[in-house]
């Protein structure tokens, strides 16, 4: 019997299954960062509301992804991105709001960086196999 629970753990995937909405998320999120990103050659406080709105909806993103089963990769992904310690998105975020504005050439190198960190969040959820597929894999 407990050769089988053995085998039967091992055929668990290593990694959550394709999420529709996490895809949805990863990819609408992106598109409304890098739109709110070009406004940073302006004040923040012309934009508090909108990076408000926009780090929320970050947050819940990264809820969600900390709330599936085996998801430890993205999860971890989404919390690099928007760590307001670190060079991505978060980081981005904080000292637009120190900072007061950046130039055009920082934030479209900014940009950039950010719009990778997001396609490895989107890459890693549409490489997840759906969740017929996984079920009926051996």
């Amino acid at each position: 019997m407990g050769l089988l629970l053995l085998a039967a753990a091992a055929c668990r995937p290593t990694i959550s299954e394709f999420n529709a909405r996490a895809y949805e998320q990863a990819t609408s999120l992106k598109v409304e960062a890098l739109a709110l990103m070009d406004e940073a050659t302006m004040p923040h406080a012309e934009h508090a509301d909108a990076v408000q709105h926009l780090t929320t909806e970050l947050e819940k993103a990264h809820e969600f992804a900390k709330g599936r089963p085996d998801n430890e990769i993205s999860a971890r992904q989404w919390r690099i991105l928007t760590d307001p310690e670190r060079d991505l998105l978060g980081g981005f975020l904080a000292d637009w709001e120190e900072q007061s504005s950046f130039s055009a050439a920082f934030v479209e190198e900014k940009k950039i960086q950010v719009a990778r960190a997001f396609d490895t969040i989107i890459e890693l959820e549409s490489g997840k196999k759906p969740p017929d597929e996984v079920r009926d894999s051996p």
